[in-house]
């Protein structure tokens, strides 16, 4: 019982763990240990981003390799990813909100480690498109997981600070990947091939996907010495057989005004995000005398820094409205990010020169990426049987819409509006200055109801956390 106490470990199986309302939770775990999941979770995040997004600057020697067009390409860096991330959420979320998060996590690790290093080894479009969608199942352990778990671990009141850091790896890994594939952009033409022992020549953007692979075993190593937390926040046993099999359903439909909106409004602001990863440094190579590598470097840095303290930021201003009794805290400090950040991103494109459009993207990447503390919003609704769950269906709709549409949609408006890759800013500018004020208008309307959700969650998580007098 003692160490359970201080990491917060719990039996894994369904029927413990619903069962564990009869008592008293035990304490918190300790800050310390807390904070160590919380790194080596941001390490996964970073990694599974390094592996789904290296491909973006790899543009035209995939395309030429390959022969494929623009769309073609996008479909590789959004749809073959997100459609299976998507998919593959549900029902590992499932098992994530039944049995060992940690372990779940474990085994996609391994998964989208493996389908990276296939990427490179891929010598059709086909073959591309199925790793890539090996990538997605993989990855979609992770986040549904880590959400669940850190709200285990986190207190309401520091929960947006810990998700924030490990959202951090968002950016970062997106920063680290840009980076590493303008390296690897310098790499080709500099030896357009290389000869390995045994395998003889091969394009060196291959190796990328091996040399970003490789990592994997190391944090699975790491993700090792996690702890099953204490579930909290679950139902009473009599709640949770009374409301029957479709009671995961029953809990959407309940809130499906606050659900939906923040669905909707989440989705188009990551169109808008991955859109722009997929796309800036191509767009910044072909507007301003700059080299795809220079451009990768910049964005990368811009990305890792801005974007990562961005959260943080996001993080601190949404558990300090909360703290101070804004239920909707987490929706306001989103709105906020779309005020500040919204137009430096939309206005990046029509910048006369790169150095300008470089510095509108500092503000506007360090503003814009408060919006991540959207997913903390949605476990302080949610009770803690539905959170991967709730969490999967979320990214089941933004990733599908974001991910999957974003990149394609950008490229769709070059290739079929204007008809001229040359027009890539004009995309960007499209896109972000229609779908960003229209997720804030979304947000803001759905305000109220989600004011009731955090009302009503708390009525019933209090309720069953109860301990009976003795």
């Amino acid at each position: 019982m003692a160490d359970q106490a201080l990491h917060g470990e719990a039996d894994s199986t369904s029927e413990s763990v619903v069962g564990s309302t009869s008592g008293a939770a035990p304490p918190w775990p300790n800050p310390i240990y807390s904070w160590y999941v919380v790194g080596v979770l941001l390490l996964a995040y970073t990694l599974s981003f390094i592996d789904r997004m290296i491909l973006s600057l790899l543009v035209a020697p995939v395309r030429e390799s390959l022969d494929i067009t623009d769309t073609q390409f996008s479909l590789l860096v959004g749809m073959a990813f997100a459609l299976f991330y998507t998919l593959a959420g549900l029902p590992l979320a499932w098992i994530a909100d039944r049995f060992s998060r940690r372990n779940l996590i474990v085994g996609g690790i391994g998964v989208w480690s493996l389908m990276t290093l296939n990427c490179g080894l891929a010598t059709s479009y086909i073959g591309l498109f199925l790793a890539r969608m090996g990538v997605g199942v993989g990855e979609a352990t992770l986040s549904p997981a880590a959400y669940s778990m850190l709200s285990d671990y986190f207190p309401k009141k520091r929960l947006a600070r810990a998700i924030a850091v490990y959202s951090i790896g968002v950016p970062l890994g997106s920063g680290i990947a840009l980076m590493l594939g303008a390296l690897v952009i310098k790499a080709i033409l500099a030896a357009p091939e290389i000869t390995l022992p045994f395998v003889g020549q091969i394009e060196a953007w291959r190796l990328t996907f091996a040399f970003v692979a490789f990592p994997g075993i190391l944090v699975c190593l790491l993700m090792l010495t996690i702890r099953e937390p204490f579930r909290r926040g679950r139902m009473t046993v009599e709640q949770h057989e009374s409301s029957g099999s479709q009671n995961f359903v029953a809990h959407v439909m309940t809130h499906k005004v606050s659900l939906g909106c923040m669905f909707a409004g989440m989705s188009l602001i990551t169109m808008v995000m991955y859109g722009s990863l997929a796309w800036i440094p191509a767009f910044l190579s072909r507007t301003y005398p700059i080299s795809i590598t220079d451009a990768g470097l910049w964005f990368g840095a811009i990305m890792a820094i801005c974007g990562a303290g961005g959260l943080i930021l996001g993080g601190v201003v949404a558990d300090g409205m909360f703290a101070r009794g804004y239920t909707d805290g987490h929706i306001r400090t989103i709105r906020l990010s779309l005020l500040i950040g919204g137009p430096f991103l939309i206005l990046t494109p029509l910048m006369p020169n790169a150095p300008l459009a470089l510095a509108l993207l500092v503000p506007g990447f360090l503003f814009i990426t408060m919006h991540g503390v959207g997913t903390v919003a949605l476990q302080v609704i949610t009770p803690n049987e539905y959170r991967a769950r709730i969490t999967a269906l979320y990214f089941f709709v933004a990733n599908l819409i974001g991910l999957g549409l974003g990149p394609t949609v950008i490229a769709l408006v070059t290739d079929l509006g204007f008809g001229n890759d040359a027009a890539l800013r004009y995309s960007l500018f499209t896109v972000s200055v229609i779908a960003l004020p229209l997720a804030g208008l979304i947000l803001t309307l759905g305000m109220p109801a989600y004011r009731r959700s955090v009302a009503n969650i708390t009525d019933v998580t209090d309720a069953a956390n109860e301990v009976p007098a003795t």
